[in-house]
């Protein structure tokens, strides 16, 4: 089986376990030449530890049901996307609303600053800046088709 088609497959698995729940949703699968299979996950309020290994358990024994790698030779890993990891899904930016965010645009320019809206073709960001003792809040509308990719920023 091809690495399209065997991603399809898992794909499907994926969101048949997942369509359960209104709230997690399926962020990326990547496989590997060696058949390491990593699922990200996330949900509208956040995704548990516990959540990935319920379906972590439930996709490793549809896959291996599905005889989809026949000799048993493949690994399972289900996480959420790292805090590090580029925002991908309509839905991520969504449930980042309120949080400080880094845009990297197709052109190289960065803006950081509250995620403070979306809609179907664009988000705005809060960007504060200060002027001597004011400090100035700028609102931006990017459009999705300009944004390389956005990072959610974590403050402590």
């Amino acid at each position: 089986m091809s690495d399209v088609s065997s991603l399809k497959k898992i794909e499907e698995f994926v969101k048949e376990i997942i369509s359960q729940s209104e709230t997690v949703f399926l962020v990326e699968i990547k496989k590997s030449a060696a058949n390491d299979i990593k699922v990200f996950l996330d949900a509208d309020d956040g995704i548990t530890i516990e959540k990935c290994t319920l379906i972590n358990k439930a996709l490793y024994k549809k896959i291996e049901e599905s005889q989809l790698f026949p000799d048993g030779n493949f690994s399972l890993e289900v996480s959420s996307p790292g805090v590090d990891e580029p925002l991908k899904l309509h839905r991520q930016y969504k449930k980042n609303i309120g949080r400080n965010v880094e845009v990297i645009m197709n052109d190289g320019n960065k803006t950081e600053g509250k995620l403070s809206n979306l809609n179907d073709d664009s988000i705005t960001i809060e960007e504060k800046k200060q002027k001597g003792n004011k400090t100035i809040i700028n609102t931006i509308t990017i459009h999705f088709n300009e944004i390389k990719h956005t990072k959610v920023l974590i403050t402590f």
